[in-house]
């Protein structure tokens, strides 16, 4: 190919290309499948905690670690998996995330023991840690620039998904085998065929340029060009220094930036992100046992759980629709607070059945609108160069959230506290956060991205 500059670079004609089912479609296909497995795994500590409770004779304190093991290693996954991917390749990191999660999940569906349960459990979120931010860049880097922020927020169409998929499959094991073993087993096998799949996928153009494999980026280019039928026009590659790195060191270089732009907007952002989801994962974490401590059957608690996650998928839809129409900061402001107030109502009610199912299908409903606006309005904070960053490092921050705060859940609030006193804190943070929000950040509806 011709390097005249006044051309436009090979990863420019890729996102103009016309979308394609059989090509973009198949891509997005497989990184959703990721995220779908981090949903589900993630929504699987709430069904281990009272089922491993009873194998292994758990206090609260010790049980949480199940959940808390696991959410840490999706932090540390999230934050390494970026440079591992810059080192071995987007293609390469995006198959063996789903390697690792799987391989380990096995080892710890035969744990002897809680402690080396949480060691594996730990590694298997190590694994699929690296999915969503080595999903979202190979996705984002091969969708049209026209669909890309359709694409990437449909891709959190796929959490309520995985999460109400290891309820009902959940509760249909302890209903037939009740095994434990089970329900960590059965996801291993649709995981590896993915990760079986995703080898076709091609390797990210940008990345091969970066690595002086010109020839191997002009064939994944003109593959492209041709599967779509794009119009066929000089390009040229990008020079080496063009293609983003994500070492180690450009990464903590990018943590320093992402707080000189603005302090108060990543404040905004970390507390925002913190708080919101923290209040979504003391849910999906503690539901289960909740439930069951009231008195449900560990079935109906899973099958309850899991219609807690699936209508999210209506919220998704919801907040795709008022995104654009009442902005980012109302919606947040309002369902931020309501989706925390709904779990003290749940905690007061607990003892009445029917009231603390409905309001569960309402939080459900109410957090999955706020969560895609979230996501949606945190990218939308920072620069272009800031965007990737920004919002990588304030969802880091929210698993260590995720995973810690269920601990200090279960271990202190509570024990000493109850569980409406316990929700209700976890809303106040959610309020703080809110009304911080709405003092020194903006709104960014229909603004012009920096």
């Amino acid at each position: 190919m011709t390097q005249t500059a006044s051309l436009p670079t090979g990863d420019q004609i890729v996102q103009e290309l016309p979308w394609r089912w059989r090509v973009q479609g198949k891509i997005f296909l497989l990184g959703g499948l990721g995220f779908m497995f981090d949903a589900w795994d993630v929504t699987l500590n709430g069904v281990l905690i009272p089922l491993l409770s009873d194998h292994w004779d758990l206090v609260p304190a010790q049980a949480a670690w199940i959940g808390t093991a696991n959410l840490i290693g999706m932090a540390l996954g999230a934050f390494i998996w970026g440079s591992i991917a810059d080192l071995i390749g987007r293609k390469t990191a995006f198959t063996a995330t789903l390697l690792v999660f799987s391989v380990f999940t096995v080892c710890g569906a035969f744990a002897p023991d809680i402690v080396w349960f949480c060691v594996f459990r730990f590694i298997a979120g190590f694994g699929l840690g690296g999915c969503v931010p080595v999903d979202y860049a190979l996705v984002g880097e091969f969708t049209p620039r026209r669909l890309r922020g359709r694409v990437l927020t449909a891709m959190d169409g796929w959490w309520p998904v995985g999460a109400a998929l290891c309820g009902f499959v959940s509760a249909i094991i302890m209903a037939t085998v009740a095994d434990w073993r089970f329900t960590m087993l059965i996801m291993v096998l649709p995981a590896l065929l993915v990760f079986w799949v995703r080898r076709s996928v091609p390797e990210s153009p940008l990345y091969l340029v970066s690595r002086g494999r010109t020839a191997e980026a002009e064939q994944v280019i003109n593959g492209m060009i041709e599967r779509t039928g794009g119009t066929v026009r000089e390009w040229r590659l990008p020079d080496p220094s063009e293609a983003p790195r994500l070492s180690a060191v450009n990464v903590l270089v990018q943590f320093k930036a992402v707080w000189k732009f603005n302090w108060k907007i990543t404040t905004a952002a970390w507390a925002l992100f913190f708080s919101i989801l923290l209040v979504y994962y003391l849910a999906l974490t503690w539901m289960p046992i909740i439930l069951i401590d009231a008195g449900f059957a560990a079935a109906r608690a899973f099958l309850t759980t899991a219609g807690m996650a699936a209508v999210g998928l209506v919220g998704v839809i919801i907040a795709a629709y008022f995104v654009e129409k009442t902005g980012r900061k109302w919606i947040l402001a309002i369902t931020g607070p309501l989706s925390a107030l709904a779990l003290v109502v749940v905690a007061l009610l607990i003892d009445v059945p029917g009231a603390v199912v409905a309001l569960l299908l309402v939080y459900g409903m109410v957090v999955q609108i706020a969560i895609p606006v979230l996501y949606t309005y945190v990218s939308e904070l920072y620069p272009t160069e800031l965007r990737g960053s920004g919002f990588g490092w304030a969802s880091t921050f929210s698993r260590v959230g995720a995973g810690f705060g269920p601990l200090i859940f279960a271990s202190v609030m509570w024990p000493y506290l109850g569980l409406a006193w316990s929700f209700a804190i976890a809303g106040v943070l959610v309020l703080i956060a809110v009304l911080w929000m709405a003092r020194f950040s903006p709104e960014t509806k229909g603004a012009e991205l920096l």
